[in-house]
């Protein structure tokens, strides 16, 4: 059976700290790929001004093409709608029907977990890995009330690279003129300068 990583979010920009996230989830939970999926609508962001979801496909596209094991998908992008997690899983079954699923994202959002749109049926259709790094931890108590055995079965910790990079201090970094050097692949560096996104 295939185990297949799934990387999602709204790129704004993607960054070195998604894809060591990313690389080191994949060699530890030996999975055959990651699967990029910039959001179209994120429900946590509705409010907030994003980048096109053109502009952030191009970066991740970018970002990712000198890595074999690094794919991006469009099909939150093609969706219309919020893009729930859930409806990304469930079509990424039918894509691949004898898949294992691995949700990777941070271990703040899988303590927060319960909030998800259809939380318990999310994590019935895939394993969700909790990347932590620095003073991050899981809230094992909360979880297991939540989700019962499921949780233990289901969540797994995956110790990542301690890169302090997000998307909001590069964003300002570059609304206030300073370098994103280092932060982010070279080309999505340029990218970034010849489209003036900030």
């Amino acid at each position: 059976m295939a185990r297949l990583g799934i990387m999602g979010g709204t790129f704004d920009p993607i960054h070195l700290g998604h894809l060591a996230t990313a690389e080191s989830v994949r060699e530890s939970m030996n999975l055959e790929k990651i699967i990029f999926i910039p959001a179209a609508n994120p429900p946590h962001k509705t409010e907030k001004k994003i980048a096109s979801s053109n502009h952030r496909l191009k970066m991740v596209e970018f970002a990712i093409q000198s890595n074999p094991f690094f794919e991006v998908s469009t099909m939150e992008i093609d969706r219309q709608g919020l893009s729930y997690s859930l409806l990304t899983v469930e079509e990424l079954h039918e894509k691949f029907e004898r898949a294992e699923l691995f949700f990777i994202t941070g271990a703040d959002a899988v303590n927060d977990l319960a909030s998800w749109y259809h939380a318990f049926e999310l994590l019935e259709k895939c394993h969700f890995i909790a990347a932590t790094r620095g003073g991050s931890m899981l809230d094992w108590r909360s979880l297991e009330k939540f989700f019962g055995s499921l949780a233990r079965e289901k969540i797994h910790e995956v110790q990542t690279p301690a890169l302090e990079i997000s998307s909001t201090d590069i964003r300002n970094r570059i609304a206030n003129g300073r370098s994103i050097k280092y932060l982010v692949p070279d080309e999505v560096e340029k990218y970034i300068a010849r489209e003036e996104l900030c």
